[in-house]
């Protein structure tokens, strides 16, 4: 068998092919697993002396790459189905990518609060039971708890010692993200602006408005004499600049939150004339500010939350919060 023949055969057979058609019957022709020539001459090998394998084995192992190679490089002139060597023919359309709305929604809160000179910060999803619930004014006999329905892992974690006592931290998934902003105020003095999205982690039954994975934006200000009426002005900025060309109407109702005082629920009106409720916030609770060892009677602050699945599902009209997470490509590529 010459294979330097073999070699400059398939070279111009691959040269002059003009479909995958005629592209596969020359790697069958060569490759094949049955009476492939390159084939063939590898299963030749078996019977050769010690010597001539180790001469001859690398060198047909080698003419097969490179026929390989070539056929590869061949198909990849043009498209699947025809590569006839047309350089006036169109090249093969490359589809894009396409983010999930969640993404998009964060991405646009981002933008907005930032041109608001509100800084991001990030933190865990797997949190202490101290910076989720405790320094947020929900000791843990507090029946406010109830209503996070909390993911709690194994009490196996590490663990400190405490008045000669050895007391086990608690873990579990957050059930907000406000503990990132307890977590920033522990290291930072005031005043600042912040905003913590990210996921979030609750055990709920699931339907067309609920998950047990979902994400949340949460933003703080602290500062001297500030008031709900610094809140209003954000909010409604917000709201503006995140529904373009809509107008839109928001309004406080009181409500209870144990991390702040007084509270409210945060609602806007949509284009058919409801009411929809948005998020909750309010002015920071002191015992919030003790916790993080500031003067509440020298710092105030607001702090507020929102669900992005909730501005998602308004701002582009899905109607089932089930589908931002399906993974269903159709759905993705309508943004």
């Amino acid at each position: 068998m010459d294979l330097e023949e073999i070699k400059k055969n398939v070279a111009s057979e691959i040269e002059q092919a003009r479909s995958g058609d005629e592209l596969e019957a020359i790697r069958i022709k060569y490759l094949g697993r049955k009476q492939g020539l390159i084939t063939e001459a590898l299963k030749s090998i078996a019977d050769m002396p010690i010597e001539e394998k180790k001469k001859f084995g690398p060198i047909i192992q080698k003419a097969k790459a490179d026929i390989e190679a070539a056929i590869k490089f061949k198909e990849n002139e043009g498209s699947s189905d025809d590569f006839i060597g047309d350089i006036t023919l169109p090249g093969r359309k490359i589809e894009s990518g396409h983010l999930n709305p969640i993404t998009k929604t964060e991405n646009e809160v981002r933008r907005i609060f930032e041109g608001l000179n509100f800084s991001v910060i990030d933190g865990p999803e797997l949190e202490e039971e101290k910076y989720n619930f405790d320094s947020l004014n929900i000791p843990a006999d507090h029946p406010a708890r109830e209503m996070w329905d909390t993911f709690w892992l194994k009490p196996e974690g590490s663990s400190l010692a405490k008045n000669s006592v050895a007391v086990k931290k608690k873990y579990l998934l957050r059930t907000h993200t406000s503990p990132v902003e307890i977590r920033y105020m522990e290291t930072h003095e005031p005043p600042f602006q912040i905003i913590s999205p990210g996921r979030t982690f609750r055990y709920e039954a699931t339907d067309s408005t609920h998950e047990t994975n979902f994400h949340q934006l949460e933003g703080l200000m602290i500062g001297r004499d500030i008031s709900l009426a610094n809140f209003k002005f954000i909010v409604e900025e917000f709201f503006r600049r995140f529904f373009v060309g809509k107008k839109v109407t928001v309004r406080f109702r009181s409500s209870y939150f144990p991390f702040v005082e007084p509270g409210v629920e945060v609602d806007i009106k949509l284009d058919n004339g409801k009411w929809l409720e948005v998020g909750g916030a309010g002015m920071t609770h002191p015992n919030v500010l003790r916790a993080v060892k500031y003067n509440p009677r020298e710092w105030q602050g607001f702090a507020f939350g929102f669900g992005i699945e909730r501005l998602a599902m308004i701002k582009y009209g899905v109607p089932d919060a089930r589908l931002f997470m399906s993974g269903d490509l159709k759905f993705t590529k309508k943004f």
